[in-house]
């Protein structure tokens, strides 16, 4: 069942442009400095080359200093790009993953290379810390489609029925709920609450998904990530015709038919625990493009197709954005104090479930 009308009105964000960081970054890319990063190039060297390498290095360097000087740590999503990725994340991981480190660490400054519902749960988990995100426009579909409102609307519809929501929100939708979710906990959380039906809100496809993973009664709401609906099963369909052994590992963000298609589906860890298992010759990682360069990096024998639907906001996070972020502490995210409090009892039953 599905209830909602989402993406409606989005705001979609572009690329951020690629502007020059300070000019304190401006240092050339001299033998020395290649010999200093030469074991950071080591483990992008696959994915990234070395004129690319040439412009990433000085920042790079950078970002390092800045980060010891700042007392800072920079958590650093799946689906960054690998010289952010690798060379620079301090916790690299998914939203469980980062959620989770985001309240164990000791860094005075959390700079969060993700989007904002990212940035927004590190600074629920650490309300003395200071919270950094390199672009206030580091939006996400998925999160714009629902509102605080709209779950106190669902609570009316739906009385005693219990909120699960998916850590793709806002704080103020995290308020409103009971217990927070992510692609890999989804089932676990559900099945936890004890209940015959369950809200679990607000991406429809990951619902379905879990649907089909459980006997409880899930009620969806229409929403959607930009990414990862655009893949359809003809695209696939036409990689596997063309090389018949190609491994298909969805994320559950996906369509259902799409889904349907794969030899795996799992969150973002479980496919990158997957190819690192099972070492297939060639797969298509169905989910964010750079996602494939970032496992790639550490699986040079496997052949990645990549299908490559990349995330707007996501790739709002540059190297130049992070460095700038850093040095000025510019863009410090906050939640109202009031929502804080009730957002933060839903994520922390999600983190205290999973551990």
């Amino acid at each position: 069942m599905s209830v909602g009308n989402a993406n409606v009105g989005l705001e979609r964000a572009c690329p951020a442009p690629k502007f020059p960081a300070s000019s304190i970054v401006k240092a050339d890319f001299s033998p020395a400095l290649a010999r200093e990063m030469e074991p950071l190039y080591a483990k992008v060297k696959h994915v990234v080359t070395p004129m690319e390498w040439v412009h990433y290095a000085p920042l790079i360097k950078a970002i390092n200093e800045l980060k010891k000087e700042r007392n800072a740590v920079i958590l650093a999503h799946n689906y960054m790009t690998p010289e952010i990725f690798h060379c620079v994340g301090d916790i690299r991981g998914d939203s469980l993953q980062l959620a989770k480190e985001a309240s164990r660490t000791s860094a005075d400054v959390i700079v969060q290379a993700g989007v904002h519902f990212m940035a927004e749960t590190s600074k629920l988990l650490n309300p003395d810390k200071t919270v950094l995100i390199p672009d206030l426009l580091a939006g996400c579909s998925l999160a714009s489609s629902i509102t605080g409102a709209d779950v106190r609307a669902l609570r009316e519809a739906y009385p005693g029925v219990p909120v699960v929501t998916y850590v793709n929100t806002s704080a103020d939708v995290k308020a409103e709920s009971d217990i927070c979710c992510t692609s890999s906990n989804a089932v676990q959380v559900v099945e936890s609450l004890g209940s015959p039906r369950v809200l679990l809100i607000p991406d429809e496809y990951l619902a379905k998904y879990v649907q089909t993973k459980t006997k409880v009664e899930i009620i969806a709401w229409k929403g959607h990530c930009e990414v990862h609906e655009r893949f359809t099963p003809e695209e696939l369909e036409s990689y596997r015709q063309a090389d018949p052994g190609t491994k298909i590992i969805a994320h559950p963000e996906c369509p259902p038919d799409v889904i349907a298609m794969a030899d795996f589906t799992g969150s973002t860890k479980a496919m990158i625990d997957w190819v690192k298992d099972k070492r297939p010759r060639k797969v298509i990682l169905v989910t964010e493009c750079s996602m494939s360069s970032n496992v790639a990096a550490e699986s040079p024998d496997v052949e990645f197709v990549r299908p490559c639907n990349l995330c707007p906001h996501m790739k709002r996070i540059s190297l130049e954005a992070i460095y700038e972020s850093l040095l000025k502490m510019q863009f410090e995210v906050t939640v109202d104090p009031a929502v804080a409090v009730k957002a933060r009892r839903a994520v922390e039953r999600m983190v205290n479930l999973t551990n």
